[in-house]
């Protein structure tokens, strides 16, 4: 029927679009929208889960204890936003050493292209905070709930005791994990110690309450129900790591050529004559996988690089006494043109990776020397804008500056401030003639006043000019070891 034929009701309004008739067999609806099936992912052990679960222990040690450690009578690390003070270790950072984090950014990009360039998602099959908090909710669900075939019969059980018995008490480990996992992130930001003293009475601060809830809910959701639906829909690295893939780097791949065709079979079945692959078609690739894809398809970029399908895969061939390696790690090349495993290294040590392993040494090596080479102080001069210049007592001329004075060491500090530059003065005349002394990692500033004779500002005329304030840094004895300069300008008026 056309837009223009009449229906029934009456004639079809021109341009509209009439539906087919109930009857007509052509007639289907789409349904633009997928039910997301719920993944019970099995329990699964290996020589690449023994490597997750050794990298689980390994971030999670250090993130949940290093709040804890103590350094000069102080947290290790703490990043005290209201003081304006970074510690880390021995180190005191201030807002202005933020090239460090950009550093550090840098560092953390280039690293991510060149493990991606060698081996896939390495970061994400192994470190990845979502894929260590997956495990740990996914290890607390199997205790209480059991492996995957009790969990799918448990959630199909009805309701009952032992059933709300198990779903409770898993739910009640998992957002005791996510409180704990964000009060200890909070540690971060206020010293711990004084953090646990108001547990409690629950005498947490507005921003302390909001920052646990949030960051426990962020884990409790993002591990306990969403799971793979982040990896897959809300991480961008997803979409775009096939940019950094090529044929020479290392996937998880299946030997379509040994598996197929696939098929159930005795341990004693004769492959020939059966005309069998290796792949029994037992699926337990699909059901290890924790974004419940199969393996068996190609890359996809749903895989996650975890490797469970190759340790499960691999304890299949053991049981039925082939070859291990029908999933395994391979590239695109190797698995065409049946490369050996050590022409497969050499191609995967290309150009390409040596590039990025090069920028990323001599990154690091920056970033340690800049550090090793620090200054123990820090200078910023601020012009007082209020007065620029202004006539003084014999015609002198005069300009005030704040100078900030930062102290990036836990030992007190005794510094002298000298002015200089001005026409060719040896040393300008300041207010501050005596020293500042500075407490471990304090920072104060210190308004400054400098002033030239007329003559001076006569030979050099009305205009700015260029001065520098040099900090030196005293010794007991009086002598300076360490000296900051700062350029600024003096405004002599018209």
């Amino acid at each position: 029927m056309s837009s223009g034929e009449a229906t029934a009701s009456g004639p079809a309004a021109p341009g509209a679009v009439v539906p087919p008739p109930e009857d007509d067999a052509r007639a289907q609806v789409v349904s633009l929208y997928q039910a997301q099936k719920k993944i019970y992912a099995r329990a699964v052990s290996g020589w690449f889960a023994g490597w997750r679960w050794a990298l689980v222990w390994a971030t999670q040690l250090v993130f949940y204890g290093l709040p804890w450690l103590e350094w000069n009578a102080r947290q290790a690390v703490l990043f005290d936003l209201g003081a304006r003070r970074f510690y880390i270790f021995g180190l005191v950072l201030y807002p202005q050493d933020f090239i460090y984090l950009t550093a550090l950014l840098i560092i953390s990009a280039y690293a991510l292209f060149l493990f991606t360039a060698v081996a896939g998602r390495l970061w994400c099959g192994y470190a990845c905070p979502q894929t260590v908090y997956t495990e740990i909710f996914m290890w607390v669900e199997r205790k209480l709930e059991g492996d995957r075939m009790q969990r799918i019969k448990l959630d199909q059980a009805p309701w009952g005791a032992a059933k709300l018995l198990r779903k409770g008490g898993k739910q009640a480990a998992w957002i005791a994990i996510g409180l704990w996992t964000g009060f200890t992130f909070v540690g971060y930001f206020t010293p711990i110690k004084s953090l646990a003293a108001a547990v409690p009475t629950l005498g947490f601060g507005p921003w302390e309450w909001f920052w646990i809830l949030f960051y426990g809910f962020a884990t409790y959701g993002n591990a306990g129900w969403m799971r793979e639906q982040v990896c897959k829909y809300m991480c961008p690295y997803a979409r775009f790591q096939s940019a950094m893939f090529d044929k020479d780097t290392l996937i998880i791949s299946y030997d379509a050529e040994r598996g197929e065709p696939r098929g159930t079979r005795g341990r004693k079945t004769d492959l020939k004559a059966a005309r069998l692959g290796h792949c029994i078609d037992c699926e337990l690739c699909v059901q290890v996988c924790p974004t419940g894809i199969d393996i068996r398809k190609g890359l996809q970029y749903e895989c996650i690089g975890c490797a469970a399908c190759i340790d499960v895969c691999n304890g299949v061939m053991d049981k039925m006494q082939y070859p291990r390696g029908l999933i395994r790690y391979d590239t695109q090349h190797g698995m065409q043109q049946h490369l050996g495993r050590a022409e497969v290294w050499r191609r995967v040590f290309r150009p390409r990776v040596l590039v990025y392993t090069g920028v990323l040494v001599l990154i690091c090596g920056a970033l340690l020397a800049s550090l090793a080479l620090r200054s123990p102080f820090r200078v910023d001069v601020v012009r007082d804008r209020g007065a620029l210049a202004r006539l003084v007592e014999d015609g002198w001329i005069e300009n005030v500056y704040r100078l900030q004075v930062m102290n990036a060491t836990e030992q007190p500090q005794r510094y002298r401030i000298v002015a200089r530059g001005f026409a060719d003065l040896p040393e300008l005349r300041t207010d501050q003639r005596g020293t500042v002394d500075l407490a471990p990692a304090e920072a104060r500033w210190v308004p400054v006043a400098v002033r030239v004779p007329p003559e001076a500002a006569e030979r050099a005329g009305s205009g700015s000019h260029p001065v520098e304030f040099v900090v030196e840094r005293l010794l007991a004895d009086g002598t300076a070891d360490r000296r900051v300069a700062e350029k600024s300008t003096f405004i002599v008026p018209r």
